[in-house]
């Protein structure tokens, strides 16, 4: 066990959970556990998002996957920077202004029905798990290497505090928790990029001729077509990244822990600055991997390439340099993982148990405690889950994420903002279209099935020819919307006027 490493990871446990425990003492209503009481500054916020979203994904997933296959892991670091283009001009303010805790109340402020909020409900916990499948992979592959824990041990651990940050401290913790992670983050990642930066004395054109002969692939590094061969496969990918950020539950409840439309704005601008910085310098850290870890070593470490940065690290400052970016690390996946539970949980037990099974009759008391077990209850799911992904590259399993995110919720948003003649048949038939459609073409995609032993999690040959089904769920999630809409009878455009003026300017009619 690395002793340094240790000590570090204690450290941040530490912090996190002094964080947990002053926010625990305001966390007394509804409204502080959703939501943080709604008192976030802008640059708070969006030191909190970029906290949120700069995940295992982006720092393990991303450096692995760009140092193994070159051009092609940029189109992650690319497609999640564009996507809060998205979010800032189509989402954060009509959010902000319509809703309350989660995406569903932004959707009944137009459709006051049961049956919106439990589907709303069921992609909200759907996407979450998705995406800590991923950050708890990452966090299994992390402990192993450093600590020396098997995989499950590591998952379990990390299971646990996540849960921990939630149940007591609400989203006052969650945001202080990834607002320390985002400094944290940023710090050590500037640290890394420049040392390796000096490598190649300070040249940036050095740097990417040496990388024509620093890898297996040569001078094809430096060119797309490594990982995505399919130019439709590579399309997809994007469609997903770039649109499915306007639909992440645990990032759209963020804009409702400020207080009004133009500090949402704000906050995401402050993110967009950050994020925009970070993913400039997963270059640097996929290429030092490449270059001073090498292809063999980070296979050897994980065959999903998600401790490339780490080793890295190691390369670059030996033990100790490796054990602080591997605890940086590791207040990554805790501080994302939060997010997501909260999110989830948010979703069963305001949208499900409060409005379906209680018909809005809870009291605080009560919705303060289903929210608590459903994060618990998320959580033993998750974990679950991510027992049987271990092989897979955490980047890869965000991107589906987002793709469901992208096919099950961004249309109903954009039409309930912009469609006088969008319905309630509609928003569920879409939802439900984009839901289904993505999932299905995951299961039988070349991700889930391959011919080849250790490849995919079952073998056998794929159904579906590409790793993201966004391509094909996208537009089935709008066309499932449109179609329900206008087979239906139904109008639900009385309301359209108040909420098109309200969405836009945060006024009543």
């Amino acid at each position: 066990m690395n002793t340094s490493a240790f000590i570090l990871f204690l450290g941040i446990v530490a912090i996190t959970l002094i964080i947990t425990y002053y926010a625990a003492k305001k966390t007394n209503s509804t409204n502080e556990f959703y939501t943080a009481g709604g008192g976030l500054t802008g640059w708070q916020n969006g030191w909190a998002i970029a906290g949120d979203y700069m995940s295992a994904a982006s720092f393990l997933g991303i450096a692995g996957t760009i140092a193994l296959s070159g051009f092609d892991g940029f189109f992650y670091s690319i497609g999640f920077l564009v996507a809060y283009l998205v979010v800032l001009y189509l989402v954060a303010e009509p959010l902000r202004n319509l809703g309350k805790y989660t995406m569903a109340d932004m959707i009944a402020a137009r459709f006051n029905n049961k049956k919106i909020r439990g589907v709303a409900a069921l992609n909200t916990i759907t996407i979450s798990i998705f995406y800590m499948i991923a950050q708890l992979v990452g966090a299994g592959s992390l402990i192993k290497l450093l600590l020396g824990l098997d995989y499950v041990t590591s998952v379990l651990i990390v299971g646990a505090l996540m849960t921990v940050y939630v149940v007591f401290g609400g989203m006052r913790a969650t945001s202080w928790v990834q607002i320390t992670k985002a400094v944290l983050l940023m710090g050590g990642t500037f640290i890394v990029s420049i040392i390796v930066l000096a490598k190649f004395h300070f040249s940036i054109t050095e740097m990417f001729e040496q990388m024509k002969t620093a890898t297996p692939l040569k001078e094809s590094f430096l060119n797309p077509g490594n990982k995505y061969k399919v130019p439709l496969d590579t399309l997809s990918l994007n469609l997903a990244l770039v649109l499915g950020t306007a639909g992440l539950p645990h990032i759209l409840t963020r804009f409702f822990t400020v207080k009004d439309a133009p500090t949402a704005r704000s906050s995401v601008v402050h993110a967009t600055w950050l994020i925009g910085i970070f993913y400039i310098m997963t270059i640097f850290l996929g290429f030092g991997a490449a270059a001073f870890v090498g292809y063999d070593n980070i296979l050897a470490a994980d065959k999903g390439g998600n401790m490339a940065a780490p080793l890295l690290a190691r390369a670059l400052g030996g033990d100790l340099f490796f054990a602080f970016i591997s605890a940086v690390a590791f207040a990554t996946i805790l501080a994302v993982v939060t997010g997501l539970v909260l999110a989830a949980a948010s979703a069963f037990a305001h949208d499900f148990y409060t409005h379906i099974i209680r018909k809005g009759d809870a009291n605080e008391k009560e919705q303060m405690s289903v929210a608590r077990w459903a994060s618990v209850g998320v959580a033993v799911v998750s974990i679950l889950l991510s027992l049987f992904a271990q092989k897979l590259n955490v980047a890869f399993l965000v991107s589906v994420a987002f793709a469901i995110a992208a096919s099950a919720n961004l249309p109903v948003i954009l039409f309930t903002i912009f469609w006088r003649r969008f319905n309630t048949a509609g928003a569920i038939t879409g939802m439900l279209t984009g839901l289904i459609s993505a999932l299905i073409l995951v299961i039988v995609s070349p991700s889930v099935w391959s011919p080849e032993p250790g490849k995919a999690i079952l073998v056998g040959q794929a159904l579906f020819p590409y790793a993201n089904p966004g391509i094909i769920s996208i537009p089935l999630g709008f066309l499932g919307a449109w179609i329900g809409t206008w087979l239906s009878r139904s109008s639900d455009s009385a309301k359209y006027d108040e909420i098109l003026v309200k969405a836009h300017t945060g006024m009543k009619l």
